[in-house]
């Protein structure tokens, strides 16, 4: 008997990299090794789907939902299965992105395997929280919150094609027009940033190692903060982040504020735009994912 009832496959079949490809191989090799066990595939059609799909999977049973897509892909199957409220369903994700950052920072072995031997433990979320009271509401994210450069250069690659060299230049433009922003933090004070990262894992956009001790295990986040500064200064940190490491950062279970101009927020690799005055809570969500790495 597997850990599962069922295995079903979440990916973009438009995609231009490689999901759909990767999907049919992961579809075919679970079905002959695991002959006893459903393995659905469940296309995307639109964006957003994927969450739907997700917490549609999520709802019975001991469900595992794999996820064939890069960081944002992934986000939309983690939040959709934390909205099901099903303990027993397990999430995982095959890369088939561009930065890949979880499935790269956590991975132990070829996925395959790791389902069909079915060992299963759980790592920690960060839960973002907009807004207060009756309106609130919650977003999970399995890597990192970021506000500032990290979403807007996003943004500016999404608008764009990927590939290095177009990568280089997209960040280069974007890093040349870009803005600090100001937020009010809970106890009043107002703070500049030029970024701010709220991290789950050690290591993201591929290259950049925020933390030395960075885990999704640990029941808590690195807060990795830029404050207002030259920009040939947050050059030199970007720098420091990919060849080195920005070593030891401060940790937290818990990071508020209010923003005060409309402002974008990446939840791994997907984009949220706040408005202004809009109240955000970040909490770490301690073993609230299941998964197999």
């Amino acid at each position: 008997m597997t850990a599962f009832d069922r295995i079903v496959l979440i990916f973009n079949p438009k995609s231009t990299g490689p999901a759909p490809q990767l999907a049919q191989e992961l579809h075919d090799e679970l079905t002959a090794r695991l002959p006893d066990t459903e393995v659905a595939m469940s296309p995307t059609q639109h964006a957003g789907h994927g969450r739907d799909l997700a917490r549609d999977a999520a709802s019975t049973g001991r469900p595992l939902i794999v996820s064939v897509s890069g960081d944002g892909g992934y986000n939309e199957v983690v939040d959709g299965a934390m909205q099901a409220g099903n303990e027993e369903a397990v999430c995982a994700v095959m890369a088939a992105g561009n930065a890949n950052d979880h499935r790269r920072t956590t991975s132990e072995r070829p996925l395959a395997d790791a389902i069909v031997e079915g060992e299963v433990h759980r790592i920690d979320l960060l839960a973002l929280t907009i807004g207060t009271g009756p309106e609130a509401r919650t977003q999970f994210a399995h890597s990192y919150i970021g506000v500032g450069l990290t979403p807007v250069v996003a943004v500016d690659l999404e608008k764009g094609s990927k590939g290095s060299l177009r990568e280089i230049v997209s960040v280069v433009r974007t890093f040349a027009r870009f803005r600090p922003f100001t937020i009010q933090l809970e106890d009043g004070t107002k703070r500049s940033f030029d970024s701010l990262v709220l991290a789950n894992i050690a290591q993201m956009a591929k290259h950049a190692t925020l933390s030395e001790s960075g885990s999704p295990e640990d029941g808590r986040f690195e807060v990795v903060t830029v404050r207002h500064t030259a920009k040939w200064r947050v050059l030199g940190v970007a720098l420091k982040a990919a060849t080195r490491g920005l070593g030891p950062q401060p940790t937290a279970t818990h990071y508020g504020f209010t923003t005060l101009k409309p402002t974008p927020v990446q939840l791994d690799g997907e984009v949220l735009e706040l408005d202004a005055q809009t109240t955000v809570s970040i909490d770490i969500a301690p073993r609230a994912l299941a998964t197999i790495t």
